[in-house]
């Protein structure tokens, strides 16, 4: 199996709620959508919601409770400047910040937004992380040096 990912589903409990958020607060575009699912292409990849009940009957799952610090999804920025500007836009339109950027021990600057069912957000820059002319990863440098 190759080291990629190719399509990441949320579970969610109102996809119309979900659809909104994430096109009109951060202007995203369905590739595709029908009442049961949406996608949306991310550099590479697709990040999809569908309902939650139907992820879990699609698995053989019993719905469980969810927590927001089970996993937070990365949108990584080229400079501290384009952090804080993308910070003031969401801000504006009544994105819920959970933590504003800091910059950490390392040198990287991030903090956490959240969409309107509380999946978290970790947007900021990482020196440690290159990235290309579209913003995907193409390098992540050694981190050996941070151990404690």
């Amino acid at each position: 199996m190759e080291q990629r990912v190719s399509l990441v589903t949320i579970g969610v409990k109102n996809l119309a709620a979900i659809r909104d958020f994430y096109e009109k607060k951060f202007g995203w575009q369905p590739a595709a959508v029908n009442k049961d699912i949406v996608f949306y292409k991310i550099s590479g990849a697709l990040l999809s919601f569908f309902p939650e009940k139907d992820l879990a009957a699609d698995a053989g799952l019993e719905v469980r409770q969810s927590s927001a610090g089970k996993f937070a999804l990365g949108y990584l920025l080229k400079t501290e400047k384009e952090v804080d500007e993308l910070y003031a836009d969401l801000e504006s339109k009544g994105v819920t910040i959970v933590k504003k950027p800091v910059k950490n021990f390392f040198g990287a600057y991030t903090g956490y937004v959240q969409d309107v069912e509380g999946n978290l957000w970790d947007v900021g820059y990482n020196p440690l992380i290159q990235l290309d002319e579209d913003h995907n990863v193409t390098v992540h440098e050694d981190i050996k040096h941070l151990e404690q």
